[in-house]
């Protein structure tokens, strides 16, 4: 098994690209590759997951304990052949003067060395200090190699190398030439999302064959291989009651789910039916809703061309099916949305309008406590703080003074800096984005939700389909 943590110096240094070719080029070479994403992204783990045909699973130490981090690393590295594990941020950066929750303490956390990827655009001789310094700052995170990125051709190549041989102990494993070719287009949160770009799988591709001509695999396999297997897990428990049917908006415009979010509406006994925003006119039959975030600022028009499904889950809201959207969803859900000037019709339950900003208006972690208003909130929860995250730039204007919500915002901003979690009927609607973990699985206690709800409707249901009068003979 080989294992190993793809970090930089800082951001945009290349590591994304890389680590999408890396995972695509080993799997084609016939390796089981599993992806991990440090950090909480929808947009990397979309093109990672791409590369591998396998879900990208993410590593948080906001959002999980560090017990939980390893026992998931565990369960989804244990029968891979390779684990790549994407950083976020710089090796070193994080939020506090400890790094506890950086990079590099992932890396020690896991036990994996890590590949250390330098944007050395505009340098030579400079990259020898950067390197020793990122060695000596830290003796117990284990620098497997380096791999250059964004070189400017051949010269510069073979002036780095030597440098890099002359001053340090340090493998370059690899050095990646700049490609235009090779860019992923980004916008206002980051890459352009895999779900968007219609030409993913050449993208890939792409990647993989510079990876496979510029990146030196087999010393890399070596240098990454551990000859301790991981621990075995014990499989999650399924639900045993009845299955709700609980619809899911996933398509261009609605994509930014974690593969173990999704996994965990379906063992706590959901079943998931997946619709298409901009192309269903008709939502299937289901108990619940879930629309989670994305852009769809993006697709603005077609979201609002498609009148016949908004209508559907209008009615469906206030007729009280449960629904939980986020960020994204509730955008769509509510009245209106603008941007850039134009503004266009959404689904209306949510009595506001969105407004799009040109700077983010809440962006990073936060934490939550449920009040009286959360509608899946038990008889006797205390009002814990839950971890989250947020990154929006959009707010919602023109709510009425009465405005339920499920949430005090003990940090971050959420709807006005106070609150997040819109709550209307069985609807709540936020900004904060969950993450389904032993601490706070809201999968389960939405589920639990959407079948106490179902269970309440169905004899009523009944009841008023047995007093319509028969017609016919």
């Amino acid at each position: 098994m080989h294992r190993f943590l793809v970090s930089a110096a800082h951001k945009s240094s290349g590591k994304t690209s890389l680590s999408i070719g890396l995972a695509a080029e080993l799997s084609r070479r016939g390796l089981t590759v599993q992806t991990f994403k440090k950090g909480p992204d929808y947009i990397d783990p979309m093109w990672l997951a791409a590369a591998t045909g396998r879900p990208c699973r993410h590593l948080d130490f906001n959002l999980s304990t560090p017990e939980q981090l390893q026992l998931e690393f565990s369960r989804h590295g244990a029968r891979a052949d390779v684990c790549l594990v994407e950083g976020n941020h710089g090796l070193y950066d994080g939020l506090d003067v400890e790094g506890a929750n950086s990079n590099a303490a992932l890396a020690r956390l896991l036990n994996l060395p890590v590949l250390l990827v330098l944007d050395a655009r505009g340098m030579t001789r400079g990259i020898a200090p950067l390197i020793l310094g990122y060695q000596a700052f830290d003796r117990s995170i284990r620098i497997a190699g380096v791999i250059l990125s964004r070189l400017g051709g051949s010269r510069h190549e073979a002036k780095l190398r030597a440098v890099i041989e002359h001053y340090t102990d340090v493998a370059v494993l690899g050095a990646m030439h700049e490609d235009p070719n090779l860019a992923i287009a980004e916008r206002h949160i980051g890459l352009m999302p895999a779900n968007e770009d219609g030409a993913t799988k050449l993208r890939v591709a792409l990647l993989a064959e510079a990876v496979g001509r510029q990146v030196d695999l087999e010393r890399l396999l070596a240098a990454t291989v551990s000859g301790e297997p991981l621990p075995a897990v014990p499989p999650l428990s399924r639900a045993a009651q009845a299955r709700v049917r609980i619809g899911v908006a996933r398509d261009r415009a609605f994509g930014f789910y974690y593969a173990d979010d999704v996994e965990a509406l379906e063992r706590a006994g959901a079943e998931l039916l997946f619709f298409d925003t901009l192309r269903d006119v008709r939502l299937p039959i289901v108990d619940g809703l879930v629309i989670g975030g994305g852009f769809p600022e993006i697709f603005m028009r077609e979201l609002e061309a498609n009148s016949a499904l908004r209508g559907e889950i209008l009615a469906a809201i206030e007729a009280g099916m449960p629904a939980y959207a986020e960020c994204g969803g509730l955008m769509y859900l509510a009245r209106s949305l603008n941007w850039r000037g134009d503004t266009r019709r959404m689904v209306g339950a949510i009595p506001g309008d969105v407004v799009m900003h040109a700077r983010p208006v809440g962006r990073g972690y936060v934490k939550l406590a449920t009040v009286a208003a959360h509608p899946w909130r038990e008889l006797g929860d205390d009002p814990v703080e839950i971890p989250a995250h947020e990154f929006h730039y959009s707010s919602i204007e023109g709510l009425a003074p009465g405005t339920r919500f499920a949430y005090r915002v003990a940090r971050g901003f959420g709807v006005n800096g106070k609150s997040d979690g819109i709550v209307i009927n069985n609807l709540l609607a936020s900004y904060s984005h969950l993450r389904s973990t032993g601490g706070h699985d809201w999968a389960a206690r939405f589920v639990a939700f959407v079948r106490r709800i179902a269970d309440e409707r169905r004899p009523r249901l009944t009841r008023e389909a047995a007093m319509k009068p028969r017609t016919g003979t």
